[in-house]
């Protein structure tokens, strides 16, 4: 049985959702982003559990398809943009990667998701990449040119300038001033 949860969008939040769900007593075949997938079927008054656990920890359980679905993108941008995972090639573009990835229409996800979420699968993309790069910039770990072209921006010009257009700084104000103002990766777009 396969169970979608809003907000799993870490390591650490896979880590917490299966010791949880194994203390209920479920053995999980599969933890990913964003959902897990049960040896067996959970009845109902154990899926009330497991809503009420998940809620405690911060998560909640999808019982929509379209808000499952919405979630899946964003865990397929998250997985791209914060972990770097390289599933998308890098001459594919993000519409033609979501649209093989989900088995549906670009045009379809675009809708669904603004309606769902009241920004464009395009902003939140650039969103998470706003975000990545205010990591970077907090541990100093790369030159705006290494983060440009990990991130596949065309130059640190256009980087510098997506990043001060959402912000309302330079990536080196932000550096100097403000390293604090990084999001939870579940708040980033919101």
């Amino acid at each position: 049985m396969k169970l979608d949860i809003k907000n799993m969008v870490c390591d650490r939040c896979k880590k917490v959702v299966r010791d949880e769900l194994e203390a209920l007593g479920i053995t999980l075949q599969h933890v990913g982003l964003g959902s897990v997938e049960t040896v067996d079927e959970v009845g109902p008054e154990q899926l009330t559990t497991v809503r009420e656990v998940l809620l405690k920890n911060g998560f909640e359980l999808l019982d929509d398809r379209r808000l499952a679905l919405v979630e899946h993108i964003k865990t397929l941008v998250i997985e791209e943009v914060q972990n770097l995972k390289g599933s998308k090639p890098a001459a594919m573009n993000f519409s033609d990667y979501l649209s093989e990835k989900t088995g549906y229409e670009y045009s379809y996800l675009s809708s669904l998701f603004s309606s769902e979420t009241g920004q464009t699968i395009e902003q939140y993309i650039i969103a998470q990449k706003v975000e990545k790069v205010k990591e970077w910039l907090t541990y100093n770990e790369l030159t705006l040119s290494e983060m440009a072209w990990r991130l596949s921006y065309s130059s640190s010009a256009h980087l510098s300038n997506q990043f001060k257009k959402v912000t309302g700084m330079t990536p080196g104000e932000f550096r100097k001033n403000h390293p604090s103002l990084r999001k939870a990766l579940d708040q980033v777009g919101s």
